[in-house]
C-alpha cells in the first residue's frame, strides 16, 4: 500500500510539473504573439475627418470613390502615417466588412470555436516579431489603418497587431497547408511577340477567401513622399501589393509556389513586393531589394520593366534566390519555379508532379503559340480561357484552366504607356476598365466623376450570356447547399457541370457520407476518366473506391 501511495505521489508531482511547463508555454506564446503600436511623432492627421460629397469621399488631398463599374477607386499621399490614416479613413467601411468577411470565412472552414482559439496562438507562434520584418514605414502606414479597424475583433487581439497580421494571412495559409490559397498564372510578351513591340502583361489572381471578400476591390493610387508613385489593385486595409505598376513603368505580381513549415516570422510576400513597386525603377534594382528580404515562404515575383521592355521571373525561397530570364520575348509563370538553381529542387520537383502548375503552364505556351503576335485585347481572351489543353472541355472551375472561375482579379499592364486594365465583377469576365496613370495622377479630385478611361475599356466576356453560364451559377448554388449541409440530388449537380471532375467527387462525396456506397462508386469511377487537377486529389478518389469495396466484402 505504502508503495502504490508513493508512486501515487511521484505521478502528481510529474502531472504537476507537466502542467506548470503548459501554463510556461502558453504564457510565453501569449507574450511573443504581443505586437506593440509603432512611435508615430507626429499623429495630428489621425484627428482630421473625411467629407463626402455626392458619393465622392475627402480628406485633405486624398479621395475615394466608388466607380460605375463596381471598383472602388482610392488615392492616397503624405508620409506612411498619414496615408495609412487616410486609406482607413475614407475606405473605413471597406476596412470592418473585410475583417468580417475574412472571419466568415475561417468559421466556415473551421467551425470550432476552441481550435479557432488555438489557432490563434499558433498563428502568433509564426508571426512572433512580425514587426521586426516590416520596415518602418510600412508599420506606421498599416497602424494609420488600424485606426479604422472595427471593434468586434479585439478578442483576438489589438487593431494594429490584427491588421499588421493579415498582411501574412497569405503566407501563412500557404505555409500552414502546404498549398496555395493562391494559384495564380502571369504572362509577358514584348518584340517580336507583340503586335507593335511593346511590353505587355496579363495576371489571373486566382485569390479565394469566399465570394464576400471579392466583392469590394480597391484599385490604390498612391503617392509616397519617399519612393515612386504606383498603382496596385487591393482591398480594405491592405497595404500590400499582388498586384501593381508604378509611375516608372515596372510591375510587380506574385505568384505562389511550394513551400516548407517555417521555422518563425519574416517579411511578407505582398511587402516585398510592395516595397519593389515604391523603390525600384528597373530589373536590377528590383533584384536587389527582393536580395535584402527574407520571406517565410516560397514565392515567384514576375517583374516587368518599361525601362529594360522585358520581364523576368524572380524566384525567392526564405533562403535562396534566383532569377528565371526565358532569354526570349515572352515569359509564363505559374505555380513553378523554373530558374537554374531552384527548379531542380525537392519541393519544386514535388510541385512539378502533384499540382495543376505544369497542365496550366503547357495551356498558358499553347495559347500564346495559337494566338500569334499578342495585343491587349488577346491577353484579355487568354485570361478569359476555360479550357484544357488542345481546347478540351474540362469542366467550368478546373484549377488546370487559365480561367478557374475563382479570380479575385485580373490585370492587364502596358508599362511604356502606363496603361492598366483591370477587371470587373464577376472574376475576369466582367469589362476591364481602364487608367491611365499619367492621368489620373495628375488629378486634383473635387468632384465625383469618373477616371477610367471609357474608350479604351475591353468588354464583358459573351460567356456570361450563355447557358453554361448559367448552369455554372446553378453549379455554385449547389456546392454552397452542400457546404451548408444541404440535400442536394447528385445527379443535378453532376449535370450542372458534367465535364468537371469535382461535381463527380462532390456527388459521391454526398452519397458515400449517407452510407450509400453503391450510388457514390459510379460518381468516383467516372471523376477518374475526367481530367483531375492534382495527384493528393487523384489519390483521394482512389481511396474512398477502395473504402467502398471494403466494405462490400
Amino acid at each position: 500500500m505504502g508503495r502504490l501511495k508513493k508512486v501515487g505521489k511521484w505521478l502528481l508531482i510529474m502531472l504537476a510539473v507537466v502542467l506548470v511547463l503548459l501554463l510556461a508555454a502558453f504564457g510565453y506564446l501569449v507574450y511573443v504573439s504581443k505586437t506593440d503600436d509603432p512611435e508615430v511623432a507626429d499623429t495630428s492627421s489621425s484627428h482630421v475627418q473625411r467629407k463626402e460629397q455626392d458619393g465622392l469621399y475627402t480628406l485633405n488631398n486624398n479621395w475615394f470613390r466608388k466607380s460605375n463599374s463596381g471598383l472602388y477607386e482610392l488615392y492616397v499621399e503624405g508620409n506612411a502615417f498619414e496615408r495609412g490614416v487616410a486609406h482607413g479613413k475614407l475606405a473605413r467601411e471597406l476596412v470592418t466588412a473585410q475583417e468580417d468577411y475574412f472571419y466568415e470565412q475561417i468559421n466556415k472552414m473551421i467551425p470550432s470555436k476552441n481550435y479557432l482559439h488555438f489557432l490563434k496562438y499558433v498563428i502568433g507562434w509564426f508571426n512572433r516579431r512580425l514587426d521586426e520584418n516590416v520596415i518602418d514605414e510600412y508599420r506606421k502606414e498599416i497602424y494609420g489603418v488600424s485606426l479604422s479597424a472595427s471593434d468586434s475583433f479585439d478578442f483576438v487581439g489589438s487593431k494594429y497587431q490584427r491588421i499588421l497580421n493579415y498582411h501574412a494571412a497569405h503566407d501563412i495559409g500557404h505555409a500552414l497547408q502546404n498549398m496555395a490559397l493562391v494559384g495564380c498564372t502571369s504572362f509577358g510578351t514584348w518584340n517580336a511577340a507583340s503586335e507593335d513591340s511593346s511590353l505587355i502583361i496579363g495576371r489571373n489572381f486566382d485569390f479565394y477567401v469566399g465570394d464576400n471578400f471579392a466583392k469590394n476591390k480597391i484599385v490604390l493610387f498612391e503617392n509616397p513622399d519617399t519612393g515612386y508613385k504606383f498603382m496596385s489593385v487591393t482591398w480594405g486595409g491592405f497595404i500590400g501589393v499582388v498586384s501593381g505598376m508604378n509611375e516608372k513603368g515596372l510591375t510587380v505580381t506574385i505568384n505562389a509556389a511550394k513551400t516548407g513549415i517555417p521555422s518563425g516570422s519574416a517579411t511578407p510576400v505582398s511587402l516585398v513586393a510592395r516595397e519593389i513597386l515604391q523603390y525600384a525603377s528597373n530589373i536590377r534594382e528590383a533584384i536587389a531589394i527582393a536580395e535584402k528580404r527574407t520571406m517565410f515562404v516560397s514565392e515567384s515575383f514576375l517583374v516587368g520593366s518599361a525601362q529594360d521592355n522585358k520581364s523576368v521571373i524572380i524566384e525567392k525561397t526564405p533562403d535562396t534566390l534566383d532569377v528565371y530570364d526565358p532569354q526570349s520575348d515572352k515569359i509564363v509563370c505559374a505555380n513553378h519555379f523554373q530558374s537554374p538553381g531552384l527548379s531542380g529542387s525537392d519541393l519544386n520537383r514535388e510541385q512539378l508532379q502533384q499540382s495543376a502548375s505544369p497542365y496550366r503552364y503547357e495551356r498558358l505556351q499553347q495559347l500564346l503559340a495559337e494566338n500569334g503576335k499578342n495585343s491587349i485585347l488577346k491577353t484579355a481572351q487568354i485570361l478569359r480561357d476555360r479550357k484544357g489543353l488542345d481546347n478540351a472541355d474540362i469542366g467550368m472551375g478546373n484549377e488546370k484552366t487559365m480561367n478557374q472561375l475563382i479570380a479575385h482579379h485580373a490585370v492587364i499592364f502596358e508599362p511604356g504607356k502606363l496603361l492598366v486594365w483591370v477587371s470587373t465583377a464577376p472574376w475576369q469576365l466582367g469589362r476591364f476598365e481602364a487608367y491611365d496613370l499619367n492621368k489620373v495622377f495628375g488629378l486634383q479630385l473635387k468632384e465625383n466623376r469618373e477616371i477610367a478611361d471609357s474608350a479604351l475599356a475591353i468588354a464583358a466576356d459573351s460567356f456570361l450570356l450563355s447557358a453554361d453560364y448559367r448552369r455554372f451559377e446553378r453549379f455554385r448554388v449547389y456546392k454552397k447547399e452542400l457546404a451548408d449541409g444541404l440535400d442536394v440530388h447528385p445527379d443535378s449537380l453532376v449535370a450542372a457541370n458534367p465535364e468537371f471532375y469535382h461535381s463527380y467527387v462532390l456527388a459521391g462525396d454526398y452519397c458515400f457520407r449517407r452510407g450509400a456506397y453503391d450510388e457514390a462508386l459510379p460518381y468516383y469511377q467516372v471523376a477518374l476518366t475526367k481530367e483531375v487537377a492534382t495527384l493528393p486529389e487523384m489519390e483521394y478518389i482512389k481511396q474512398q473506391i477502395e473504402a467502398i469495396k471494403k466494405k462490400a466484402n
